[in-house]
């Protein structure tokens, strides 16, 4: 089998997988945050688990940048599209678990290894077609309404995924155990702005790179967080007898 072909198997399982687990997800909540419980296998420290989960994103990308032999390699566009990755990545790999109060282990060995073996797929087959297997996006890609707009999503996404980031682990100060109620920001609209915002920001990333390895990232996405800010949702108001009512789980006024 020629990678060509592997490459399109992995593809087309990706966006069948995302389907299968959209509809686990609606029943079953991943067991990882305030879901992890009993049943699931043994735990691990929630920092390592993090840094497990999301090196590939860094690492595999990175190589297929540095072996890519398409011309979006040496293209203006394929630089923007390296940083614009790892502006995630290299946070949420590197930085993000060590913002965390605290270490205990309430994240399940089974998460991390499902989510270690997504990144990696999903790393592959985003930095591959870039730089490899795509027509390839000269400089000119730069100026395309697609990439200007998924572009801005993008970072509109990435800066709402930050601010809500920080408010939550605000929350919590060095020793203090236990769950608050969040408030500022887009928590003032919704249960989970931080979900929102990575969603917006992968929705971004399929429209500036108008691939469908892009898109089947922002499938999972979907399929992983909408599933999931609406088990949180209930779970805020289940835990908190004053939760605003006019909160809505991911979408302000919506949903």
């Amino acid at each position: 089998m020629n990678e060509t072909t592997f490459f399109q198997y992995l593809l087309v399982t990706m966006f069948i997988l995302a389907g299968l687990v959209f509809i686990v997800l609606l029943f079953v909540a991943a067991p990882y945050g305030k879901f992890t419980r009993p049943g699931f296998g043994p735990r691990m420290n929630r920092r390592l688990g993090w840094i497990v989960m999301e090196t590939p994103s860094v690492l595999v990308f990175a190589a297929c940048f540095i072996t890519g032999t398409g011309k979006t390699t040496s293209s203006l566009a394929g630089l923007a599209f390296l940083f614009t990755w790892m502006i995630h990545y290299v946070h949420r790999a590197f930085v993000f678990p060590f913002r965390l109060k605290g270490g205990k282990q309430n994240m399940t060995v089974l998460a991390v290894i499902m989510g270690f073996l997504f990144t990696s797929a999903n790393s592959y087959l985003n930095a591959r077609w870039l730089y490899a297997l795509s027509p390839g996006y000269g400089n000119g890609w730069l100026f395309d309404p697609r990439f200007l707009s998924g572009m801005a999503v993008f970072l509109l996404g990435l800066v709402i995924n930050q601010h809500s980031d920080t408010i939550l682990i605000s929350l919590r100060q060095p020793g203090q155990t236990g769950y608050k109620l969040p408030t500022g920001g887009l928590f003032r609209f919704v249960s989970c702005p931080n979900y929102l915002g990575e969603i917006m920001e992968w929705l971004g990333w399929a429209v500036a790179t108008w691939s469908l390895p892009g898109l089947a990232f922002f499938a999972w996405t979907v399929a992983n967080l909408g599933p999931r800010s609406v088990a949180q949702h209930k779970w805020y108001i289940k835990h908190f007898k004053n939760y605003p009512g006019n909160r809505k789980a991911l979408v302000p006024f919506l949903f």
